[in-house]
């Protein structure tokens, strides 16, 4: 069990943030007689996915149902279909960048083209060809 402040200086989280995640129910905390915050160690996984889910843009009530539908042991079909509307957003944002990106690259010659190339990882090469499978 950590007390807030242990939490924030290893998750390099605010405790500010932690208070604010665990008052709209993000993080759950044990509360000790003398009234201190106690988290479980579930709690750096919890700030990781969080972290995770505001790189994908999703609001703190998204990530709320994310956090609910990973935790719980049924389904709740609303639950997974707002978190699978969700991904289908972001793989048509993601489709429409790239698209842009592809384009862009149609500009440069073959050396700078190959160089950019060599930038992107081999599971960001599948992960682009996935979605333009999943969103053509």
């Amino acid at each position: 069990m950590y007390r807030i402040g242990e939490l924030s200086k290893r998750s390099q989280v605010s405790k500010r943030t932690i208070d604010y995640y665990t008052k709209i129910g993000l993080l759950n905390c044990d509360r000790s007689r003398n009234n201190y915050r106690y988290y479980h160690e579930e709690a750096f996984a919890d700030l990781k996915l969080i972290e995770q889910c505001q790189q994908m843009n999703m609001s703190l009530n998204e990530i709320k149902d994310r956090l609910i539908l990973m935790k719980s042991e049924q389904v709740d079909q609303s639950v997974l279909e707002k978190q699978v509307n969700h991904i289908r957003n972001e793989m048509n944002h993601l489709h429409k960048e790239l698209h842009e990106v592809m384009q862009a690259m149609d500009t440069l010659g073959d050396d700078d083209r190959k160089r950019m190339i060599k930038q992107v990882s081999p599971q960001a090469l599948a992960l682009f060809q996935t979605l333009i499978v999943f969103s053509g």
